[in-house]
Parts: structure tokens; C-alpha cells; sequence
């Protein structure tokens, strides 16, 4: 076998050419040194550590946090022929004692492990007798204490450095802003490595955020059968009951939707996560437990039922939709209730108030993407530090502009109810005193008889809804720390208060029925003509059939782009086959045949 990048990239993999900064991240580690490597999620973080893992001598070590995702990623270079195996509590002990022996006679290329496991004396022994081409610690966002997927096992992982002195490594992550990637380069002693940014921009995703004014359910089974009927897609919900109850309610709609979060069974969460990695059109319904380490390039949309905690939680779960470059949407739904859940959870943790101070930050950040009403990819690019310098097109605030208005006097109004009520009540209460509404409750506290009672008629109770969380979004109002969902008001409100400062929000608007476009469908259904959809379709099923005899995902084979390709081009000769990207030549001897027979029998 070759041992020159490029060769092995076309050879094995299937691609003509290195997308940047790939060759010059394979060539760092080629010469012995460092690297640090943010790139999004599907630019091809992968094969920055496969390829010189295959192209130096000795067993490339691959720290990965997830079974699942090793064993994707061992299927897949199973599939293109590299020498890979993994090391984890899947493997019973004569599996295991194998995979030593391989390790230690030289006959691996790469060896994916668990941080945990990693770190075990007896294992650290077992690399110091082995030839170890690199280590590659995947997930590195992982050792940041102030991220959102933590995992303290990483943070011990300054030890390869210490211990392997000689041995390049590799740290790689999709989501980090500014602070995180020094604490990376801190904890896991990487001072010297050479970093490399790639744009987090993901252009073939479609943002998408809507207020909830009710009805969530309902526009998310809208949004799939319009969209995205026979899609595989993950819908994400805040709470482990609201994930059981959209998956039900969908699969009661005649959708396959799942469900998945830690209070499952452990053999019903292996389950569904199986189906959703091997079967076409499953939708997994989820608590942010799934998600990280998921390979599956076809997943056509990632939804939002709840806000999320932070922008890159935002940009780490909506990655995963569109992995292999095909259209794709992140699409979310959120309200007041999100927001209120939110600061409650976060302020009544049992974290230091450093740590808090932290989280507002990031939640603030959140908020205010979501209350945006310039380009979303814009902010989103912004928060990591990246200036895209024209807006997208490709997002729900240019493609269709939000309205916004004055509402400096709705605002002083909803304010002062606010400061007149004593500061002690949540958002309905307000509202019905606002709307001049005479309950018993109202009555008892005596605020029929204050002021504000009844001054906001002018407006329906979506629209105050509406104006009460804009103004917790920019930091007008605060939540109460004791969890009862009371506002009150903060030093910044005083000028919009007064009158000193004027205040646009975005107006209320029923979500539009967004039609079904060429472009969001592009991935189930590319294809204008029967003919090239009948070929599609063919194709697939080829794919579905291998795999399953094969017991690996479909997209393990081939790539839906790869198929796509296929169809665009339709190879007559084994020789034209070898040149559709992704067909390498593990894969050329394996499918070839069977896949050209599928081309030529679609060819009147």
C-alpha cells in the first residue's frame, strides 16, 4: 500500500482532491508535529488523522468518547479497506485480548479507544510496546469545563504528551469559540501545535427560527411531510416527557419517529439508535444525550422544539443534519416558556457563580440569535469569530425579513405592570392585568384598581407574549432565582422606561407556510425527470440491500452524494465508475459491478 497522502486519499477513499486545509493539517503530522484543527462538522475532520495514520509507520491511537461512534467509523474504513479495529466495553475479553495482539504485531492502521479506558495503566503500558503512529483526540471541545459536552476523562489526557514525547497528535473539534480553544491548547498541552481554522460556515443548511405562538406539533409535522416526507431527521426536546410525547404522537401520524433519552432502557436506546443509523427515513426524537459522534451524513433536518442552551450547543446539533453536503434545514421552534425554564435551571444549579456568569453569557448569546431580524448566518459565523461579509440567502430572515416596529410605548406599559405588581408575578399574571381581565386573584392582590390595569387592550395576548420575552431576550427583565417564573425589572430597562431610548422589536406574525422548494427537498428527491428519480430509487434500494447483508448502515457503502453522482453521470465502464467521488478501490472491486448493472438496466 502506498504511503502518499494523495494516493491513499484516491486510492481508499475515493476523492480527487483535499479540501483546505486538509493536505497542509496531513503534512503538519507527516513531519513529526502538532496540530490543533477546528473544522465544521462534515468538512472532513476524519480523514486529517486517517490518512497520515495510514500513511506512518505504526497504529494510528484515535480517542473517541462515544461506542457508537467508533464503531461507525471502524465499519466505514472496514468498508474502504484500512486495518481498523476499536477497544471498548462492546468487546468481551477474547475480542479484546485480539485486538492487543493486532495492536502489538503491527497489524492495525488505526485503533479508536475511550478516554476512560485510555487512560488505565495496564492500556498506557500496552501503547508504550507498541508502534504508534499518532494520537488523534477526537471531540476536543470534550476537555473544556465551561462546554456543554464536558467529559472529565479528557482533561488527563495531557498525559500522551508527557508519556509519548515523540508521537504527533491531533486535537479536533467542530465547535469551539475563542476561550475554549485556549483551554484545549492549555489542558491538553498543545503550545507548541500548529492550529488550523477552517470556516464554520455550513452552506448547505437552512436556518430557520419561529416564535411559538402554540401549536408546536402541529408545524413540526407540517414541516416534515412538506419538506421532508422519507427523511431522516432528529428532532431535539428539552425534557425526557416531551421527547416521549412528540415520538408517539408523530408515530401515531404514521411517521417512524423514536424516541431516545438517558431514562430509556439502555437495550430500547441501543435499539433505536441502530434503526436510526441502518434504516432510511427514521426520525429520532431526543433529549441533547444523542447526537454527539454521529456519522450519519443523510440526516436531511435537525428540529428545535426548545431553545437551546447556548449557540454552540445550537451549532454542534444542527451540524448534523446535511453531513455529506446535500441541502439541508435546522429548523426551530421556541417561546417565552423556553426562555423562563432556561434562567431558572441555570440559575438554581449548583454551579460556582463563575460559572453561572458564564452560562448567561452563552444563553444570552442564544437568545439573541434567536430575536434577530438581520442574516442568522451572519451572528452565527460572528460568535466564532468568523465575518461573512455579505448575508447569506439561505436563512428565514433573508429569505424572508422579519417586520419590526416601535414598541417603546407597549414596552413602557408592560414594564411599569411589571414594577406596579411588585416585581412578584410571572408573565401570565401580567398579561391578564394588562388586558384588564377581573379574576379573584386580581381582585385579592388589589391590582384591578392599579394603573396599568386594562392600558394594554390594544394588543392580543400572542403579542404580549411576544414583548415580554424580547424584552427578557435583551436583558430588560430578569427571571426570579427562586424558580417561581416572577419578573423584575433591571438597570437597563430605566430608559426605555423613561423614554430616553426607543425600542424596536420584531412585530408577532403566524409562522408562514413555507412552500415546498427544489432546494429543501433536494436530497430525498433531487431529481426532475421519473427516469433519473427511478434510478435514484434503484440505487438505493442496491445500497440497502448490501448493507443489510452486511449488517452496517446504508451510508457506510455509499454516500447519498456518491449515489447522486451516479445518476448525473451514469458510468457505463468499470473505469468511469472508479471516478465517482467516494468509490475507491476496496469499494470499486466490492460494488462496481453490482452498482454499474443497476446504472445500465436504467438506461433506456
Amino acid at each position: 500500500m502506498t504511503n502518499q497522502p494523495h494516493d491513499i486519499l484516491r486510492s481508499i477513499f475515493g476523492y480527487e482532491h483535499f479540501r483546505d486545509p486538509q493536505a497542509e493539517v496531513i503534512d503538519t503530522l507527516m513531519a513529526g508535529q502538532d496540530a490543533l484543527v477546528l473544522m465544521p462538522t462534515g468538512g472532513g475532520k476524519s480523514l486529517c488523522f486517517q490518512i497520515p495514520a495510514i500513511a506512518r509507520p505504526g497504529t494510528g491511537i484515535v480517542v473517541s468518547p462515544l461506542i457508537a461512534l467508533m464503531q461507525d467509523q471502524v465499519a466505514a474504513l472496514k468498508q474502504a479497506g484500512v486495518r481498523a479495529a476499536f477497544l471498548n466495553s462492546s468487546l468481551d475479553m477474547q475480542q479484546a485480548r485480539e485486538v492487543e495482539r493486532q495492536l502489538l504485531q503491527g497489524e492495525l492502521d488505526l485503533l479508536y479507544v475511550a478516554p476512560e479506558r485510555l487512560m488505565m495503566a495496564r492500556m498506557l503500558d500496552l501503547l508504550s510496546n507498541a508502534k504508534i503512529a499518532l494520537f488523534a483526540i477526537d471531540e476536543a471541545h470534550c476537555v473544556s469545563q465551561w462546554g456543554h459536552d464536558f467529559r472529565p476523562e479528557y482533561i488527563q489526557l495531557s498525559v500522551l504528551h508527557e508519556r509519548f514525547p515523540e508521537i504527533p497528535r491531533i486535537a479536533l473539534t467542530a465547535t469551539a469559540d475563542e476561550p475554549t480553544r485556549r483551554e484545549i491548547i492549555t489542558r491538553l498541552g498543545l503550545n507548541e501545535a500548529r492550529v488550523f481554522i477552517s470556516s464554520f460556515d455550513r452552506p448547505n443548511i437552512r436556518y430557520r427560527i419561529a416564535q411559538n405562538p402554540g401549536g408546536a406539533r402541529e408545524q413540526l409535522l407540517h414541516f416534515i411531510r412538506e419538506e421532508h416526507a422519507n427523511d431522516a431527521g432528529i428532532v431535539y426536546c428539552l425534557s425526557r416527557r416531551r421527547v416521549d410525547e412528540v415520538a408517539a404522537w408523530l408515530a401515531e401520524k404514521g411517521l417512524t419517529a423514536l424516541p431516545y433519552h438517558a431514562g430509556l432502557d439502555s437495550r430500547e436506546r441501543a435499539a433505536n439508535q441502530t434503526r436510526f443509523l441502518n434504516e432510511e427515513g427514521v426520525i429520532m426524537v431526543a433529549t441533547i444525550a444523542f447526537g454527539m459522534g454521529i456519522d450519519k451524513p443523510n440526516v436531511r433536518f435537525v428540529a428545535h422544539m426548545n431553545l437551546p442552551k447556548s449557540v454552540e450547543a445550537y451549532y454542534q446539533e444542527t451540524g448534523r443534519a446535511g453531513r455529506d453536503g446535500l441541502p439541508s434545514d435546522a429548523w426551530m421552534i421556541y417561546g417565552l416558556q423556553d426562555v423562563i425554564t432556561l434562567r431558572q435551571m441555570l440559575e438554581t444549579s449548583d454551579s460556582d457563580e463563575a460559572h453561572k456568569r458564564v452560562e448567561r453569557h452563552k444563553l444570552d448569546a442564544m437568545l439573541g440569535l434567536c430575536e434577530l431580524t438581520t442574516c442568522r448566518r451572519q451572528a452565527l459565523l460572528a460568535y466564532f469569530g468568523e465575518t461573512a461579509h455579505e448575508p447569506c440567502g439561505n436563512c428565514d430572515t433573508c429569505l424572508s425579513p422579519p417586520e419590526t416596529w416601535d414598541a417603546s410605548v407597549p414596552a413602557q406599559k408592560a414594564l411599569s405592570c411589571v414594577h406596579r405588581t411588585g416585581q412578584r408575578f410571572g408573565v401570565n399574571y401580567l398579561i391578564d392585568v394588562l388586558l384588564g381581565k377581573t379574576d379573584e386573584r386580581i381582585q385579592r392582590f388589589g391590582h384591578d384598581a392599579i394603573t396599568t390595569f386594562g392600558i394594554g387592550r390594544d394588543l392580543t395576548t400572542p403579542e404580549w407574549r411576544g414583548i415580554y420575552r424580547q424584552l427578557i431576550a435583551r436583558g430588560l427583565l430578569a427571571v426570579d432565582i427562586e424558580g417561581h417564573g416572577a419578573l423584575r425589572l433591571t438597570d437597563a430597562c430605566r430608559p426605555v422606561l423613561r423614554g430616553e431610548e426607543s425600542l424596536w422589536l420584531r412585530r408577532e406574525l403566524k409562522p408562514a407556510r413555507i412552500k415546498k422548494t427544489k432546494t429543501a427537498r433536494a436530497a430525498a428527491g433531487p431529481f426532475t425527470t421519473e427516469r433519473d428519480q427511478s434510478l435514484w430509487e434503484a440505487l438505493r434500494a442496491l445500497r440497502r440491500k448490501l448493507a443489510s447483508s452486511q449488517g452496517v448502515p446504508p451510508y457506510v457503502v455509499f454516500h447519498d452524494a456518491t449515489l447522486a453522482e451516479m445518476v448525473a453521470l451514469r458510468p457505463q465502464s468499470l473505469g468511469e465508475f472508479a471516478h465517482i467521488s467516494g468509490v475507491g478501490e476496496r469499494k470499486l472491486a466490492a460494488y462496481g459491478e453490482a452498482f454499474l448493472e443497476v446504472v445500465q438496466a436504467h438506461a433506456v
